[in-house]
């Protein structure tokens, strides 16, 4: 008979992979609705066909870092899992859906983990080696990479079609933006996907369901569903901040934007780096953004992200610890 602290675990880890995707629809889809090259519901449609199609094309190297790289195997209890994912759920929410807010689902799970993994056992259990290398490098780092990749492109479609009519130009990357949707959406959906298969994995390796640190078939098909369904049902209010609150773009914008995530976000999910979607998403839409100057760029937007990005894994590492506390209590 299963573990009813493990079913509940596991219950929990597809919610946060199902709200991962309804909030994901925003950073993936924003570029096309801000360009108008399709309607809203199908962008979220074609998000939602990428998201699933990601399984085929990536391995588990996101998933190893999250289930082997955040806390020592042996602290996956589904007590520790359950107070992660519930302290990153309550954050998120008051912050992507009270407040509107783009927030890092990889930051409050990466917070969420270490908070309830220190109540559990204390900082010895933190894998500091991997969390500097694997995590927080590239969190810090990607939104930069991602300003002046997006930027760069950018510069370069001006240079190449500079002769071209605006309509005409246009028209053509309105097309053009279609496809570097799709393919943003299948990098994106590899990565957050990626997230919850590590999280299934740690607890069914804990429990001894499996005796080694490897992604079964059915936790992969569960994570992508689950992460699929929440894309389908869309975060419009943040899919309204994403689009229309930090800057204005032009379709060749919106392609550069699109295409210069889903670069970033392929390579970390080929290298195992859990890099935040939401951080990418960002930093091209700044990059192709300001093109035109830094006045086309809604700063004031841009600060509350920022802010909200900074106290994300710290206040979900605070709920977490609490609520393994909590637990402890309860169960």
């Amino acid at each position: 008979m299963i573990d009813l602290v493990l079913l509940f675990a596991l219950i929990l880890a597809l919610i946060f992979g199902f709200w991962t995707g309804f909030t994901d629809a925003a950073y993936a889809t924003a570029g096309i609705i801000a360009t108008r090259a399709v309607k809203t519901n199908q962008a979220i449609a074609l998000s939602a066909l990428g998201s699933f199609i990601g399984m085929v094309f990536f391995g588990s190297a996101v998933a190893v870092t999250i289930g082997t790289g955040i806390i020592t195997e042996g602290f996956a209890s589904g007590e520790v899992i359950i107070a992660a994912l519930l302290g990153s759920l309550i954050f998120d929410f008051i912050f992507s859906w009270i407040y509107a807010l783009p927030i890092s689902e990889t930051h409050v799970l990466i917070g969420g983990l270490i908070g309830a993994g220190v109540a559990a056992g204390g900082f010895e259990i933190i894998e500091v080696g991997g969390i500097v290398n694997k995590v927080i490098i590239p969190l810090i780092t990607s939104p930069f990479i991602a300003i002046i990749i997006a930027y760069l492109i950018t510069i370069l479609i001006i240079r190449v079609f500079i002769n071209q009519p605006a309509d005409k130009m246009n028209r053509k990357f309105k097309r053009l933006q279609i496809a570097a949707t799709f393919l943003f959406s299948i990098t994106d959906a590899t990565n957050d996907a990626q997230k919850i298969m590590g999280i299934i994995t740690m607890l069914l390796l804990y429990y001894g369901f499996i005796s080694e640190f490897t992604v079964p078939f059915w936790v992969i098909i569960a994570s992508y569903i689950a992460l699929t369904t929440g894309v389908i049902f869309g975060g419009w209010r943040v899919v309204k901040t994403m689009a229309t609150k930090v800057t204005r773009m032009q379709p060749y914008q919106g392609f550069s934007r699109d295409l210069s995530s889903s670069m970033i976000l392929g390579v970390a999910a080929l290298w195992g780096m859990p890099v935040s979607s939401t951080h990418a998403a960002n930093g091209t839409l700044i990059g192709a953004g300001l093109i035109r100057g830094s006045k086309s760029v809604n700063w004031a937007t841009i600060r509350n992200m920022i802010w909200a990005w900074i106290l994300s894994a710290p206040l979900a590492a605070v709920f977490s610890y609490t609520l393994f506390h909590m637990l402890e209590v309860v169960l």
